[in-house]
């Protein structure tokens, strides 16, 4: 008997501690992330041009009602840092940061124009699927948490820092209407987008289905 108590009190003593481990996430930084831009499919092994095949295809909806606070951003995440300081603590290289979250210091390539860059405060945070996007793709019909839920997650591939004069040209437009400059991250970010529009259900033009089945064939 006292074999399988102490069996028990080990098992119990092994999952406090994943409990407790479990409990931090995002909502603990990483101060020195250097783990880059994020890349692949958010499910892997699953196939992106089958994805992009089995999305709905429709034509644009319309920009009535829509605004950019239909999205509200950048959400609280813990200990002073928003949905923004933790994209930056996650893809800078060697980044630090101060008083409540503020990042002082780091280096981040921003994969739309292959540009280095050590002040924060040239970036921008892009959204995969663009806000205006995604609304006159199906978001329109979505409440103000959902979307809010969309415009903050960082648990796949729809947040990415990029420079802001990248993030600006690109603007509100699709795959069929902007690419990114560097070619070699076509691949990438088509992916990205399939990925994104799949996990939230949003449909695809035919010019825009045919731009993201062209990026992927530099895969």
């Amino acid at each position: 008997m006292s074999g399988k108590r102490s069996a028990v009190v080990s098992g119990v003593l092994v999952l406090l501690l994943i409990v407790a481990g479990c409990g931090t996430g995002v909502l603990t930084p990483d101060t020195t992330s250097s783990a880059g831009v994020p890349t692949g499919p958010a499910a892997p092994g699953d196939d992106p041009a089958a994805q992009l095949a089995a999305l709905t295809v429709a034509p644009e909806g319309k920009m009535a009602g829509y605004s950019r606070d239909r999205f509200p951003h950048w959400s609280s995440q813990g200990q002073g840092c928003d949905t923004r300081d933790v994209v930056l603590q996650r893809q800078g290289a060697d980044v630090r940061t101060g008083e409540r979250c503020k990042i002082t210091s780091g280096t981040w390539t921003s994969a739309y124009d292959g540009k280095v860059v050590a002040d924060p405060g040239e970036l921008d945070i892009d959204h995969t699927v663009a806000l205006a996007e995604a609304w006159r793709s199906g978001a329109d019909k979505w409440t103000d948490e959902q979307r809010e839920k969309f415009a903050n997650d960082l648990g796949g591939l729809q947040l990415i820092a990029v420079t802001a004069s990248s993030n600006r040209a690109k603007g509100d437009q699709d795959a069929a209407k902007w690419k990114p400059p560097v070619q070699s991250y076509w691949c990438t970010y088509a992916r990205a987008v399939v990925s994104v529009k799949t996990l939230y259900a949003l449909t695809v033009d035919e010019a825009e289905r045919d731009a993201l089945g062209a990026m992927l064939k530099t895969c």
